[in-house]
């Protein structure tokens, strides 16, 4: 099993860390090399800085069972059928079923941005959202590890 993540924009880069040393998981981070910095731990894969190439690489890298740690819902929509656990930097734990949804809210506010209408961006993040990532990918885990 391995634990991939989106990394760019992920601000749970340290929960992961100290999540993983517990159960002695060596976390990838994804990134583009306009994030790279000699300042890391772990394993970091850098890949061009176009658009989709993170995400590509954890498309062609994760598999069944694995668990990917992003807040890309396109990413998400295309690993969920294959198997693989997908977690929110937010502790939501992304599943098939939930997808169409979610891509129709992606989509409907796309169209309204797009027709500049003003929409509500994310909620800041906030300490109680790290607790709850952090339990969740613990408990994802714990499953994974079984």
């Amino acid at each position: 099993m391995n634990l991939y993540i989106d990394a760019d924009a992920c601000p749970v880069k340290q929960d992961i860390l100290n999540i993983a040393s517990e159960f002695k998981i060596v976390p990838i981070f994804v990134a583009s090399y306009t994030h790279y910095s000699n300042k890391r731990q772990a394993t970091w894969v850098f890949v061009d800085p176009d658009r989709e190439a993170a995400d590509l690489y954890i498309i062609n890298h994760a598999r069944q069972g694995d668990v990917v740690v992003t807040q890309d819902m396109g990413l998400a929509s295309l690993l969920t059928p294959k198997g693989i656990f997908v977690l929110t930097p937010k502790g939501k734990n992304l599943n098939d079923k939930d997808m169409p949804a979610i891509l129709n809210r992606r989509y409907l506010s796309y169209k309204a941005l797009a027709s500049k209408q003003k929409i509500k961006g994310p909620k800041a993040f906030t300490v109680g959202d790290h607790e709850n990532f952090s339990s969740m990918l613990r408990k994802l885990l714990c499953q994974c590890n079984l």
